[in-house]
Parts: structure tokens; C-alpha cells; sequence
């Protein structure tokens, strides 16, 4: 417990000293807060333009809460997700490269205490900038659209912060797994591009890790969803699976430590 003690303090000062603590939750605050205003001052802003074509007009579409929370949820899954996995699919695989992980291997450790630390630390740091993100998103929405029922609020996030466990998992996972490039390389597929499929084809099945994010923010309009507890089951039974292989790998790969 003590060496878990130590491994996390020192990945919260290296967190710190790098100001990810700092720039992520600034980063999701921006995509929160992004959607609710120029959706609302959409036209404004078309006016203050100016040079349209003479005659044309654009309908500006009614939106719900719902409907701007879940364009929120698509920023975080597209340019928030990228910058959080990428910052993952390094923090094993770095230290091995650049041969600082030396100074830890060569005392005893537990890799389990090891990789739990980075899996933590990073799930720290990816909770507050949601929670942070999805709070500057409510703010303005609740001012420009309406509210939402507090407690449903709550469960959207508590949801969607499954799903970043999941996605934060795979990554260490590949991190482990792989060298810098290649778990970079094969987090992108697997989530950003994943997501990308999801939303392109994913009417054609309805329990998927990669529909929990969609999900979350259906329980704010639909009192029912059948595929919504088996998604979160499924996704944390994953979640736990890749932890145990990242582990794994973390042990196993354990001599690629340049010297």
C-alpha cells in the first residue's frame, strides 16, 4: 500500500508539473461552453457576417437541453477523447523508452501498484475535466435553453464517466502493450475512430462500450432504455478485462527498458 501511495504522488507531481491539471479541464471547458453559445447567437453571428447571397435565409432549428448537451458530449468524443487517450497511450510505454523507468523497476515493485497509479492518476485528471466541462456546459445552457432535472444531470455524467474509464483503460492497456507510436496508433483506431464508426453504423446493433456515451444523455429524455444497463454492465466488465491485461503487460514488458 505504501509503494501505491508513492507511485501515486509522484505521477500527481509529474501531472502537476506538466500542467495537465491545469490545460485539460480549461480544454473541456472551452468544448462545453462552445455548443450552447454559438448555437444560440447562430444567426447573430451569420447577420454580423455579412456577404450572403442576396435572398438566402437559413432556418435556425429549435434546440432542447438534450439536444445541446448531446452536441457537448460529441465535442467531448471527438477532440477531448483524442487528447485524453493520447495522453494515456504514453505514460507506461514513455518511462520505458527514455529509460526512467529504470530507477523503479530496479527496486521491488508491485507492477500492479504500478500500472493502478497511472490508471488513477489519469482518471483523476479525465473525471474533472468532464465534470468540469459538463458544468460550464449546464451553466449556459440552463441560462439560454432551460434546465435539466439535477438528479438525471448526475447520472448523464456518472455514465459518461464510465465510459472514459473504458477509454482510459485501453489506452494504458496499449501502453503496456506497445511502444510509444504503435499504442498511440491503436488507441486512435480503436476509440476516436471507433466512435466515428458508431455514429456512422452503429444502428445495427444496440449494446456496445462505444454507445454508452449516447446513452447517458438519452436518460435525460427517455425514462426507459432496455440496452442502457447492459451497455454499462458490458463496459465495465471490459474495463476490468483490460486492466488485468494491462498488468499483465506492464510485467511482462518490463525488460524493454532502455538503458
Amino acid at each position: 500500500m505504501r509503494t501505491f501511495t508513492v507511485l501515486i504522488q509522484k505521477e500527481l507531481r509529474e501531472s502537476w508539473r506538466s500542467f495537465k491539471f491545469l490545460w485539460m479541464p480549461l480544454l473541456f471547458i472551452f468544448l462545453g461552453i462552445s455548443d450552447p453559445i454559438m448555437n444560440y447567437y447562430m444567426e447573430d453571428i451569420l447577420n454580423a457576417v455579412g456577404n450572403l447571397p442576396e435572398g438566402f435565409t437559413m432556418e435556425i432549428p429549435e434546440y432542447t437541453t438534450a439536444d445541446i448537451l448531446l452536441a457537448t458530449t460529441g465535442q467531448f468524443q471527438s477532440i477531448g477523447l483524442i487528447v485524453l487517450v493520447i495522453i494515456a497511450a504514453g505514460m507506461i510505454n514513455r518511462e520505458r523508452q527514455n529509460g526512467m523507468a529504470l530507477f523503479l523497476y530496479v527496486r521491488p515493485i508491485s507492477f500492479t501498484a504500478l500500472f493502478f497509479s497511472k490508471w488513477v492518476v489519469i482518471n483523476i485528471l479525465a473525471v474533472l475535466s468532464v465534470i468540469l466541462g459538463y458544468g460550464a456546459s449546464m451553466y449556459y445552457t440552463a441560462i439560454l435553453y432551460g434546465t435539466v432535472k439535477p438528479l438525471l444531470f448526475i447520472q448523464m455524467v456518472a455514465s459518461y464517466c464510465v465510459w472514459i474509464f473504458f477509454a482510459t483503460t485501453i489506452a494504458l492497456m496499449f501502453s503496456a502493450m506497445f511502444n510509444t507510436v504503435l499504442s498511440i496508433t491503436f488507441t486512435v483506431i480503436v476509440l476516436p475512430i471507433g466512435v466515428l464508426i458508431q455514429s456512422l453504423i452503429g444502428q445495427f446493433w444496440n449494446i456496445s462500450p462505444w454507445k454508452l456515451a449516447d446513452y447517458s444523455v438519452q436518460l435525460l429524455t427517455q425514462s426507459d432504455n432496455e440496452y442502457y444497463f447492459k451497455t454499462l454492465l458490458l463496459t465495465l466488465l471490459f474495463t476490468v478485462v483490460f486492466i488485468i491485461i494491462g498488468v499483465l503487460f506492464t510485467r511482462k514488458n518490463a525488460s524493454m527498458i532502455k538503458i
